[in-house]
């Protein structure tokens, strides 16, 4: 008889170890992780600085050190995984099947009553900038000189010029500079910095490496190798402006312009996503518009810290091992939109399904920094929830609590971030 699994993970970084340990601790029998590279972690392996599990676990961890705590107790807990396996598709008919290949069992055709996504997210390339320009070696993405560095052990190169201010990015800077590589600067095209404000301290203002804002690379010079890099200025529209043009000279380009969660399987399922997360729409059970069909982590938007990845695919995992054992009691009577109000670009989740009476957490992120705000959920003119902030800004998720009754919400409900003060330069 072919094996019938309550929960299927798609992906064993820190957002699938996550939702396979809480899938088993809700009463999930049979649940199998499937990881495309060769070790349980993720991400995580190659993230070899501290600043984990601050909120988590209450003490500071690296990468590896935080993906072990997960990668043990899926050991210690007897869950089933595979790595080396690549899925190809998740159909639903009825029964779900989870179509996946390795080198040991072949094509496999995995019945599930469940399933969650958790395929974390790929970095934006230079293919997707468009920036003029020869096509000279020494061009990588943030992540991928991380793991020439901390994995392979290469340096990518001595001279480094990085154009976006994120997380990633921030961390390559500090850890070029650590290994002896000279990092000329970092520049983003926006107003403000994308990453959180304690790696600008951290990983900048420590080690003198200046941030140029509304500044970009408009050229790239050199044939075998990146010799320079022209930046410039941009306008509010960030578009170049004449005569701010200045040549810097480099060997290396590293980009850091964005994270994009991964989801060809969730499109290939006819999920519906969200145009601005680039993720799957989900409720507060993280389920997908597909019933039986959960997604987690950065695969469904991208998250500042892995404490608040492994806290919502805690969810998803719960849920998707409560809908294993009672899938046809499962009865949605309606959904309630969660609409983005003043200064809020996005909300996750984008829906509340009824019935559901625990409290959820909704997290956002706003358009711009401000400060001195009050962050308010509204029901029409009734207000559920209110949190007092002293400063908000992009690169920084922001959450509050729901602790409403579902069934005391009319709906929609919309989540505002009300400013007292001006936009933060």
């Amino acid at each position: 008889m072919e094996k019938l699994y309550d929960v299927i993970v798609i992906g064993g970084g820190p957002a699938g170890l996550a939702a396979a340990i809480s899938a088993v601790e809700n009463g999930a029998k049979n649940t199998l992780i499937l990881e495309r590279d060769a070790r349980l972690g993720g991400i995580l392996l190659q993230c070899i600085h501290n600043g984990f599990g601050l909120h988590y676990f209450g003490e500071e961890l690296t990468g590896p050190e935080y993906a072990a705590r997960f990668s043990n107790k899926v050991e210690e807990m007897g869950i089933e995984y595979k790595v080396n396996t690549m899925v190809l598709s998740v159909e639903d008919g009825g029964q779900k099947t989870v179509s996946a290949i390795n080198s040991i069992d072949g094509l496999m055709n995995l019945k599930t009553k469940s399933v969650v996504i958790s395929t974390g997210c790929r970095e934006r390339t230079r293919g997707a900038l468009v920036i003029p320009g020869t096509r000279p070696a020494g061009i990588f993405t943030a992540g991928s000189a991380q793991r020439f560095v901390n994995i392979d052990g290469y340096l990518p190169g001595k001279k480094v010029v990085i154009l976006g201010s994120g997380d990633i990015g921030l961390i390559m800077a500090r850890r070029m500079t650590l290994e002896g590589a000279e990092v000329k600067m970092v520049c983003e095209v926006m107003d403000f910095s994308a990453g959180l404000q304690r790696n600008i301290t951290q990983c900048l203002d420590n080690f003198n490496i200046p941030l140029h804002l509304s500044t970009t690379v408009v050229k790239i010079h050199g044939k075998d190798r990146v010799t320079g890099v022209t930046i410039a200025k941009v306008d509010d529209h960030r578009k170049p402006v004449p005569g701010t043009e200045q040549y810097v000279e480099c060997d290396t380009l590293l980009l850091s312009v964005g994270l994009i969660p991964e989801n060809e399987i969730a499109n290939a399922a006819h999920i519906s996503m969200d145009p601005v997360t680039k993720g799957p729409y989900v409720n507060q059970m993280m389920e997908t518009n597909i019933s039986g069909i959960f997604a987690c982590g950065n695969s469904v938007h991208v998250h500042d810290l892995v404490d608040f990845v492994t806290q919502s695919s805690t969810i998803a995992g719960k849920y998707a091992a409560l809908y294993a054992q009672n899938a046809d009691s499962v009865k949605e009577e309606k959904q309630i939109a969660i609409m983005p109000g003043n200064r809020v670009r996005y909300t996750v989740p984008q829906h509340i399904s009824v019935p559901f009476e625990d409290k959820t957490d909704i997290m956002f992120r706003v358009t711009d920094s401000y400060k001195n705000v009050t962050i308010k959920v509204y029901d029409g003119s009734k207000v559920l929830a209110s949190k007092r902030k002293m400063v908000v800004r992009p690169g920084e998720m922001q959450t509050i609590e729901l602790k409403t009754p579902v069934s005391e919400i009319t709906g929609p409900v919309t989540v505002s971030c009300e400013m007292e003060g001006d936009s933060i330069d």
